[in-house]
């Protein structure tokens, strides 16, 4: 089985629900998160001169949700010496406890930034899918929490279908061939343009 997410690039509006209703299911603390939104924002504007009152402009905003995106070739598992990190027959990626020793290995291979060693008790931690809540047929929770419904999930193949014009990758993230993500993105016309311009993240420090 596999498992993915589905993000709506142009309905996102940047307001974190997702990213705080994780927090607090999964009780995190301020310097740990599992999913977390990107605010990217980049173009150029003239100052208008002589007579001209208009200014020329093509700036662009925009958000990204993101979390573990449980890839189709994950890097984290193939660099974990000890096969703590593993993709589950549903589909999820996830630690097991019991054999990881902390090492911080699949921290540096994911080009998503998903796992991150726990301080506290020295192991990797990440989005494992809300496993535990798709075992009771709950939705995870950051996609229940979505106050515009920018998120959902499912079967990938299930979510091309619901979602066609779908993409695994937008700027800032690394093109889709370097883990094949299962996650699929309906670009916005900022996004568009992103990709013709460039652009920088401008929280980075937050996230």
């Amino acid at each position: 089985m596999a498992f993915g997410f589905f993000f709506d690039n142009a309905r996102c509006t940047g307001c974190k629900t997702c990213e705080m209703a994780c927090k607090d299911y999964r009780d995190l603390g301020p310097e740990a998160t599992f999913r977390r939104v990107i605010d990217y924002e980049g173009g150029t504007w003239n100052a208008p001169s002589g007579t001209e009152t208009a200014v020329p402009e093509n700036v662009f905003a925009y958000h990204l949700s993101l979390a573990c995106n449980h890839c189709g070739d994950p890097a984290c598992t193939h660099v974990c010496p000890t096969g703590a990190m593993h993709k589950d027959d549903q589909g999820l990626v996830w630690p097991d406890e019991r054999k990881c020793i902390g090492c911080g290995y699949c921290t540096m291979a994911c080009p998503y930034h998903a796992p991150f060693i726990d301080q506290r008790l020295k192991k990797s931690s990440k989005c494992d899918g809300c496993r535990a809540r798709l075992a009771e047929g709950l939705a995870p929770v950051c996609v229940e929490a979505c106050p515009v419904r920018a998120l959902d999930y499912g079967d990938p193949a299930e979510l091309v279908v619901r979602h066609p014009g779908a993409v695994r990758s937008i700027l800032p993230l690394p093109a889709e061939d370097a883990t094949w993500p299962n996650l699929f993105i309906l670009p916005s016309p900022a996004a568009a343009l992103a990709a013709e311009a460039g652009g920088r993240i401008a929280n980075r420090e937050e996230i």
